[in-house]
């Protein structure tokens, strides 16, 4: 399958919007952002830069810390949300393009507080 550019962009920041994120990582139909902004700009992208996935003014769902976004049929999905134990070892993109791989998550029942881990690795 190959590799992955994942573009996030604030759409409605600036005249022409304002990057978030832009990182690369094995392919996924999933993938996890850390502190998205109310509006995001997606474009996932394959090793020829060819665009696979597309979406443009995604809103926020909920109040959450974490984002959830899926690429599907008709571009890519957006879904505001607490991690569960199903989604460890998914992959999460901070603010700025660092791609983790999500290994820990726990939240208050209140959430009002939470504890997560992200491994990196890397090789050349």
């Amino acid at each position: 399958m190959g590799e992955q550019t994942w573009d996030l962009w604030i759409p409605d920041a600036a005249s022409q919007g304002v990057a978030f994120a832009r990182g690369r990582c094995a392919a996924t139909e999933v993938m996890w952002v850390h502190a998205a902004p109310p509006v995001l700009r997606v474009e996932v992208s394959d090793d020829a830069g060819r665009r696979l996935a597309f979406g443009d003014q995604l809103e926020r769902t909920a109040e959450t810390p974490m984002t959830r976004l899926t690429v599907a049929a008709d571009g890519v999905r957006r879904e505001d949300r607490w991690p569960g134990p199903d989604d460890l070892g998914a992959p999460v993109i901070l603010p700025g393009g660092e791609i983790g791989t999500l290994a820990a998550w726990w939240n208050a029942p209140d959430q009002q507080e939470w504890r997560w881990s992200v491994e990196f690795y890397n090789h050349r």
